[in-house]
């Protein structure tokens, strides 16, 4: 039975530069899959209200969840070796957090 996958198309454009004289590049757009929906995921880390605004929030989730996903494709890689317990305990507090609308129930 194959395992079925979300699948997401990122588009990353360069706006603005820090410097003046820095390279603008062409629009990278990429396209991949995910076990997770990460709207869904986003939607929780806007919830869990633990970042200073709602974008970083999406930030962190996009990221987050591009990096894992590329771990878990690359499970047997030494690279990943020495982070993977750290990371494991990370998602654990990450899951613990309670959200926004859970705290208003309270």
């Amino acid at each position: 039975m194959e395992k079925r996958t979300n699948k997401y198309k990122l588009k990353l454009e360069l706006l603005a530069t820090a410097k003046v004289d820095d390279t603008i590049y062409t629009p990278i757009e990429l396209e991949f899959d995910n076990h997770d929906n990460i709207f869904t995921i986003i939607e929780r880390m806007k919830n869990r209200n633990i970042f200073k605004t709602q974008d970083q929030a999406t930030e962190f989730a996009i990221g987050l969840k591009m990096f894992s996903e590329v771990m878990l494709k690359n499970r047997e890689n030494e690279l990943f070796s020495e982070f993977r317990p750290a990371f494991s305990e990370f998602m654990k507090k990450l899951k613990s957090t309670p959200t926004q609308i859970e705290d208003k129930k309270n």
